[in-house]
């Protein structure tokens, strides 16, 4: 998705772009390198995260191996976070943009196109004459109208029958309305290493226009998930689009990310104009580890939201994680509980995935809590999800294996699948993806161990 934003906005300066996305159109290094080496780019950007940074660096230095006059650019948070040990991985990699990269990659495109030297790029880290120099930050985007329509770019570039999300129905298109988020969770990577804490945002109407062209331009397509860290952050603006999505007739269903403190009034508006169901991060059934967390909400208003999404009709996928400070086998299990009383349609539970540049990550480093700094290590050999956090009482191992079996205590219930028969006979437009999911989920429900997500930590 962020390498789309960043395709558009190099179209409409005119560049010649072709976007990739390897592991979701199943092709391997060789092809990826062999498919870059025929486009013969002048640039070559390279998304990347902290579990794969090392296979990212391999995959960039390769390209550079057969195009050696190209310029390679390293983006996402990761690289954000850790520029200057980034780019020291290989002599390969010439520039890392740090932090939103939309214009970051247009000035660069231009500089390269020109000859230049990079000195006047906002953003990035880069090599010259042997030496690393770092340029000033770049703002970040105020006018996100500015920015292309993301779906547009799918349109051209990529298959959306290649993506799958369990909480949404197939197929899905993923979009942005709004960047940064306020909030002060010490565990999310985005807001604290790419996007920043004030929340940006698309107007309403250039929002719905993307509606409007997803349901003209992919009649197939069965939701919309948006994507942003918080979409409700502003309810007022919220209730807003839903009231200009009733208006313009919306028929397509969406999903969003979204914090436990809605009230009911944005909730039934949010059913009304299309919503089916939100993304949650409740994360611990103790208040005294959400305080520690700087999650900034009671279990008690949790509980008022349930009971509001419950009243109007919006599903909730839960997301909980352990292993944060003051963690202990008795909070944990009152996590586990939690999730059981508040019955979202869907959970997952995850250990706290430390990433660079969080306050998560620095307070684990200087209280010596880190396993290994390898960070091949964050997920495993299979890329499922491992923590590298040792906390007094628990080890990473102990982490791990609790949320496998929270996850089976909390959908192997038999109340849960009573719960979950009378939704697919009541609505059964939500048959095809709980069966998509279930498929997808079963062998790791019987085994114990579960796929990694990619941004560590739940969302809003």
């Amino acid at each position: 998705m962020w390498l789309a934003y960043g395709t558009g906005v190099l179209e409409e300066e005119g560049f010649d772009v072709m976007l990739v996305d390897a592991p979701a159109q199943s092709k391997s290094m060789e092809d990826t390198v062999a498919l870059v080496k025929r486009f013969g780019p002048d640039m070559v950007v390279v998304d990347t995260s902290t579990p794969s940074i090392y296979n990212d660096v391999t995959v960039a230095t390769h390209i550079k191996a057969l195009l050696p006059n190209s310029t390679t650019v390293l983006v996402g948070p990761h690289v954000s976070a850790l520029p200057t040990e980034t780019i020291q991985l290989s002599s390969a990699i010439d520039v890392v943009a740090r932090g939103e990269y939309d214009f970051t990659l247009r000035d660069l495109a231009w500089a390269v196109k020109g000859g230049e030297d990079f000195e006047r790029v906002l953003g990035i880290t880069y090599r010259r004459n042997g030496s690393i120099l770092h340029t000033l930050d770049r703002p970040y985007i105020d006018d996100l109208d500015r920015l292309p329509l993301v779906s547009a770019v799918y349109q051209k570039h990529l298959n959306v029958r290649d993506y799958f999300y369990s909480i949404c129905q197939y197929p899905e298109i993923t979009i942005i309305t709004g960047r940064g988020c306020p909030h002060r969770c010490t565990y999310c990577v985005y807001p604290q290493t790419f996007q920043g804490r004030r929340y940006r945002a698309r107007s309403p109407k250039n929002v719905v226009e993307e509606f409007q062209f997803v349901t003209e331009t992919f009649p197939f397509v069965r939701e919309i998930f948006i994507e942003d860290d918080t979409f409700t952050i502003d309810q007022k603006r919220c209730r807003e689009i839903c009231s200009r999505l009733i208006e313009s007739g919306n028929r397509i269903k969406w999903t969003a990310n979204a914090r436990a403190d809605v009230d009911l009034e944005t909730l039934h508006m949010m059913k009304q104009a299309g919503c089916r169901l939100l993304c949650v991060g409740v994360e611990s059934g103790n208040q005294s580890v959400l305080d520690h967390m700087k999650k900034g909400l009671s279990l008690e208003r949790i509980r008022q939201f349930f009971r509001d999404a419950k009243r109007a009709g919006v599903l909730i996928h839960g997301c909980f994680m352990v292993g944060n400070r003051g963690e202990s086998k008795e909070t944990m299990q009152q996590t586990l509980d939690f999730a059981k009383a508040l019955n979202p349609d869907t959970a997952q539970f995850f250990p706290l995935m430390i990433y660079p540049g969080t306050e998560a990550y620095q307070w684990a480093r200087e209280k010596n809590l880190i396993v290994t700094e390898d960070f091949s290590q964050w997920v495993t050999p299979e890329g499922l999800h491992h923590s590298v956090v040792n906390l007094s009482d628990l080890s990473h191992v102990e982490l791990v294996t609790f949320c496998d079996r929270a996850r089976r205590a909390f959908y192997l219930r038999p109340t849960y699948f009573a719960w979950k028969l009378r939704q697919v006979t009541r609505h059964p437009s939500e048959l095809r993806r709980t069966a998509k999911s279930f498929k997808t989920f079963l062998k790791y429900l019987v085994r114990g161990t579960f796929p990694a997500i990619p941004c560590g930590g739940s969302h809003a």
